[in-house]
This record gives C-alpha cells, sequence and structure tokens, in this order.
C-alpha cells in the first residue's frame, strides 16, 4: 500500500505537469489572433486568458467525466498505466511546442491512455463506441463546423463593417476580439482542463483512494484548474507565432469572427460531453476566417504540416506510452527509468528551445524575405533608363536636346553596361 501511495502521488504530479503544459501549448487557441491583430500586448492576453481558464475549470464536469468513466474500464487499470499514459502526452506536447505547430493536448493524453491500457490488459480496456463517437467524430467535425462558421462569420463582418469607415470598423472589431478571445478562454478552461481532472481521478479510483464512478474531487478541480491557469500565463509563444501569422494574415474582423465561431463550438462540445480538441476548432476557424477575407489566402504548406501532426498525435503518443507501460512491468527499476526518461527529455526540449527563442517581444516579427538578385532583363531596363537628373536637365525651360551632350550620357550608364560580362542565370 505505501508503495501504490507513492506512486499515486507521482501519477498526480505528473497529471498535474502536464496540465501545465497543456496550458503554454494551446496558450495560442485563444490569444493568437488577438496578439497578431494589436487587439492586446502579449503579456495582457496570456495573464486575461490565465484568469478565465481558471474560471471555467469550475464550470462543468462533463468531460472529466468522459475520461474517467467512459474512454477506458476502470477495472484493471493500475496507476503505472495512467503514469505511462501522461508520459506519452507530455513528451508529444513538448515536441510539437518546439517545432510551433499547433497540435492537440486532448489526442496526445487520449491517445497516451490508450496505448498504455492496450499494453497492459489488451484492447477490451478501450470502450471502442466512446473513442469513436466522442473522440474521432468531434476531431473530424470540429474543425470544418468551426471553419465554415468563421468563414461566413467573416464574411458578414465585412459585409456590415463596409457601410463604416475602415479605421472605425477596425477598432470597434478590435474591441470585439478582447470578448471574444475571453470567450474561447472560458471555453478552454471548461473542456481542457477537465481533461486533467479526469485523469487524476482514473488514477485515484485505480489506486484505491475514491470509488469508482466518483466525480472529481474538489482539490482536484482547484489543483487542475490552477496548474493549466499557470501553464497559459507562460505563453506558448512559438505556436502563437503559428496561429496568428503562420496560417494566414488575420484582420480585426476575422480575428473576432474565428474566436467567436471557435467559442461556440468548443463550449457546445463541453455541454455534451465530448472530449473535443480545441486546436483543431480554432486553428480550423483561423484558416475559415483567413477564406472569408476578399483576396485572403491560408498558407496550405504550414496548414498541411498541421495536418500531418493532427493525424499523427493519437498513434505517436499511444506507442510511446505502451512503450512506458512496458518498461514498467519490471517493476520499481522500471517505473525510475520512465521517470528518468521523462526528466531528461524534457530537459534536452528545452535546452534545444533556447537556440532560438521566441518570446512575448518577438512572436509578431516575420522574418523578412531574402532580397533576390537582379537579373539580365533588370540589368538592361536600369542601363538604358534615363536618370532622373538628366530627365529634370531636358524639362528646364532653357534645356534643349544638344545641351545632354554624350559625355552627360555615358555618365549615366552603369560601368558594367560598358564591361563584357559573364552570362547570367537569373532573368
Amino acid at each position: 500500500m505505501e508503495h501504490i501511495t507513492l506512486l499515486l502521488g507521482i501519477v498526480i504530479i505528473t497529471a498535474l505537469v502536464f496540465d501545465f503544459t497543456n496550458g503554454f501549448h494551446d496558450t495560442a487557441n485563444a490569444m493568437a489572433t488577438t496578439i497578431s491583430t494589436g487587439a492586446l500586448k502579449p503579456k495582457t492576453a496570456v495573464a486575461m486568458s490565465a484568469v478565465l481558464n481558471l474560471v471555467g475549470a469550475f464550470m462543468s464536469v462533463e468531460v472529466a467525466k468522459t475520461i474517467s468513466k467512459g474512454l477506458v474500464n476502470e477495472e484493471g487499470i493500475q496507476p503505472e498505466v495512467i503514469f505511462a499514459a501522461l508520459v506519452g502526452a507530455i513528451l508529444w506536447n513538448l515536441v510539437t511546442w518546439l517545432i510551433g505547430l499547433p497540435s492537440s493536448s486532448s489526442h496526445a493524453l487520449m491517445g497516451g491512455l490508450i496505448g498504455a491500457a492496450v499494453a497492459s490488459a489488451g484492447l477490451g480496456a478501450v470502450n471502442g463506441d466512446v473513442v469513436v463517437t466522442k473522440v474521432l467524430i468531434p476531431a473530424v467535425a470540429a474543425p470544418i463546423v468551426a471553419g465554415v462558421a468563421s468563414m461566413l462569420a467573416a464574411r458578414v463582418t465585412y459585409k456590415i463593417g463596409g457601410q463604416v469607415g475602415e479605421k472605425t470598423s477596425a477598432k470597434g472589431y478590435r474591441a470585439g476580439q478582447i470578448a471574444s478571445a475571453g470567450l474561447v478562454s472560458l471555453a478552454h478552461g471548461t473542456n481542457d482542463a477537465q481533461k486533467t481532472m479526469g485523469i487524476i481521478t482514473l488514477a485515484l479510483v485505480a489506486g484505491g483512494a475514491i470509488a469508482p464512478g466518483s466525480n472529481p474531487p474538489v482539490w482536484v478541480i482547484v489543483s487542475a484548474g490552477l496548474a493549466i491557469a499557470m501553464g497559459t500565463y507562460l505563453g506558448g509563444w512559438r505556436i502563437i507565432r503559428t496561429m496568428g501569422s503562420g496560417l494566414t494574415d488575420l484582420q480585426p474582423q476575422q480575428g473576432f469572427a474565428a474566436q467567436t465561431s471557435a467559442a461556440s463550438v468548443i463550449l457546445a462540445s463541453s455541454s455534451l460531453g465530448f472530449s473535443l480538441s480545441t486546436t483543431h476548432a480554432c486553428s480550423g476557424a483561423v484558416m475559415g476566417a483567413g477564406l472569408g477575407r476578399k483576396g485572403g489566402v491560408v498558407r496550405w504548406s504550414t496548414a498541411t504540416r498541421m495536418f500531418i501532426a493532427w493525424g499523427l498525435t493519437l498513434p505517436a503518443a499511444a506507442v510511446v506510452s505502451a512503450g512506458a507501460e512496458l518498461i514498467m512491468r519490471t517493476g520499481d527499476v522500471g517505473v525510475a527509468a520512465v521517470a528518468v526518461f521523462l526528466v531528461a527529455s524534457c530537459a534536452a526540449i528545452w535546452f534545444i528551445s533556447r537556440r532560438q527563442v521566441v518570446d512575448h517581444n518577438n512572436v509578431n516579427e516575420v522574418a523578412p524575405a531574402a532580397a533576390e538578385a537582379p537579373g539580365v532583363v533588370t540589368t538592361a531596363m536600369a542601363a538604358v533608363t534615363v536618370p532622373p537628373t538628366v530627365a529634370a536637365a531636358g524639362t528646364g525651360a532653357a534645356a534643349t536636346t544638344s545641351e545632354v551632350t554624350d559625355e552627360d550620357l555615358k555618365a549615366t550608364i552603369p560601368a558594367a553596361t560598358t564591361t563584357p560580362a559573364a552570362p547570367a542565370a537569373a532573368v
């Protein structure tokens, strides 16, 4: 019993670490568009999001019930299984944060839980119907629904805003963005914070601390809410940069449409108990808003990388978690080895991230495009174009064509045109 108590404590701490990574990984969902359009300063935005995430954590426990009671069978699940699930989820969160891809923390957690449960007790430990109806279907539907709603909302906002001045419209929508960003943060707290509540509750059931079927205790709700709020305040600046300017260029009208649409989808799913990926919903809304403006574009190369990451999230986290579960079967040595591996991997990822720091000071900076070397045509046009000084001389009241001498013309032609040059490849 003493060993189980110690392990249970490790599992709870690891779950709160995951909740912390979830916070800074998903800050972009609520605040990327608000920051990119200048509606709020970066530090102000993440502070506001952190507070509202904490408030949202107390509004519902329906998603927590899905995780703790529905996804896997509670019978036969040991704390080691929960620990293994968290290892896969945390590592996937950190790897995708490092490369700036907005993947789903929710799917990482659920993939880890499924992989560890299958490795421990076989396929029968997972409730397949719950996985399909409350995980996979929402994963596909959420970005589509949010994207279509956001595209339509953006078009409506531009149509309405066309009746007033552009500056007045932009100012009003920036104010609207602040309200809609707060709504997304609140919705994020009602959905993502509950996933950690569900994991901790499942661990408590597995460790015999509470009865099967119990709702999350109050201290679990408070600790999970605080952990995700602190992570949110830290700010996942790399992903904020991708969401704010990497997918598309957003104006305040589009940012307002994207955030309002995403918040509506997330809140609806939370009330139904769907373990929705807020990342999927918000990313789909951003892309829809990008297409909702006339002339707006989506950077599909970035979107494709993001889609690939979405597809890999569940299986990648499941494989890592299953491997961790198999190692921990060796006993205390295996548990210690997995714990050391997790800490060492997290430290390595952090040190790698220090090579190119992205924070609130440079989150909106975009690398300037490299200047291209002039080609043959450009050089030839420069050689035959009359410079402004000569043109001005020819337009003076006393100027005549004869006043522009051969020496004047020679002085205006670049030296490169008077000497043979190697053939250039650029045109």
